[in-house]
């Protein structure tokens, strides 16, 4: 996959940095593919490859463990060419993330955090690079010692910058959501992101008592996914503890179709039918609506527990 659109096409200009060398007007040729999709996969090898390559850089300066010389090069050389990856994935990523509202301005920081993370281990690589040169001469193992030395001190500096550019891809991913959905670019992956979003906010709002807003969110919910079954039963709950409109949720859960075999739903059907009986005053019907059940899967001890707690 190549791009070969404008930034004009999507109605802004390109972000941060890319502004100063993008020629007017913004159409480009990449020559690299498309490396979108694979930037949650090469960033996790950046992390684990640059931190235990500097930690086998800084215990092979004690001399103790001869193999973490060798291994320490090793590692932050492919490090590195997967920090040069993954700054190019995140760079091919950063549209449809940076035109969520709110991610901006954090998109710009983790895209300049993983630059310069980048920068410095090109550098650190480059040590390396001349310390192995200089110990193949053989008579120059104190120089190659000052750069072993020299690479672990900018390693560190470089882990520190790689922590931040890793706790700002977080921040985008799990507390703006900026990737779930959106990394593969299937529009069922946008519907699940939508279900999950209503969903959670609806529970932050029936634990905030806003039982209003959160049946309008469930509500919405159910008129978009009309024929999956635990939709239709969060529309039950909602009716029942945020609407509080018992009547019509034991109208809703008797207009789901459950299979006689289907532990789990036929239990779940049950016990919203008795919350429902119960919160209109009828015990007795809610009683005679779980006991059926709780005879047909006598290992279900919620259900008996449930039974026997209606008087």
């Amino acid at each position: 996959m190549y791009y070969t659109g404008t930034f004009a096409e999507f109605g802004q200009e390109p972000p941060c940095s890319e502004r100063s060398w993008l020629p007017r007007p913004y159409g480009l040729l990449f020559a690299m593919p498309n490396l979108a999709p694979f930037h949650p996969q090469i960033v996790h090898f950046v992390v684990a490859l640059l931190f235990v390559g500097l930690a086998f850089r800084i215990v092979s300066l004690t001399a103790r463990l001869a193999f973490t010389n060798h291994a320490a090069t090793t590692l932050i050389l492919i490090g590195t060419a997967a920090a040069v990856l993954a700054v190019q994935s995140g760079t091919d990523a950063h549209g449809p993330v940076e035109r969520i509202p709110g991610t901006r301005d954090l998109v710009i920081e983790h895209e300049e955090q993983g630059k310069t993370t980048r920068n410095i281990f090109l550098a650190v690589a480059a040590i390396e690079l001349l310390a192995l040169a200089l110990a193949r001469k053989g008579t120059m193992t104190r120089y190659t010692r000052y750069a072993h030395v020299a690479s672990a001190i900018v390693g560190v500096v470089g882990a520190v910058q790689l922590y931040e550019a890793a706790e700002h891809g977080g921040r985008l991913v799990y507390s703006y959501a900026g990737g779930p959905g959106l990394r593969t670019g299937d529009p069922k992956d946008v519907e699940r992101l939508l279900v999950a979003g209503l969903y959670n906010q609806s529970r932050n709002d029936r634990k905030a008592g806003k039982g209003a807003e959160s049946a309008v969110l469930i509500n919405e919910l159910a008129k978009r996914f009309p024929g999956d079954t635990t939709v239709r039963f969060l529309h039950v709950e909602s009716l029942l503890l945020d609407a509080k409109n018992p009547r019509a949720a034991l109208a809703a859960a008797d207009s789901i179709r459950i299979a006689p075999n289907d532990a789990r739903w036929r239990a779940r059907q049950a016990t919203l039918k008795a919350d429902s009986y119960l919160a209109i005053g009828k015990p007795d019907s809610a009683r005679a609506v779980l006991a059926p059940v709780s005879a047909a899967f006598p290992q279900n001890a919620r259900l008996r527990a449930k039974l026997d707690s209606i008087k």
